[in-house]
């Protein structure tokens, strides 16, 4: 089973980045629950080739109001 492993930083915000580890493949547009903090993403760029099962993105974001 592929893991995505998601850097991700937050537009405007105090709010540190992380990383999260999804099942599918983060896209544009898409809100994902961090904590207790609900974020849509604005982009998404694949960092490096995939690693077996193992997939690379870094996205940014804005806190969903």
């Amino acid at each position: 089973m592929a893991i995505w492993k998601v850097s991700y930083v937050v537009k405007a915000s105090d709010q540190a980045g992380g990383i999260v580890n999804l099942n599918h493949p983060p896209q544009v547009g898409e809100e994902l629950q961090v904590g207790e903090t609900r974020l849509k993403i604005l982009e998404s760029v694949e960092l490096i080739p995939p690693r077996g099962d193992f997939h690379y993105f870094h996205v940014t974001c804005r806190i969903v109001a």
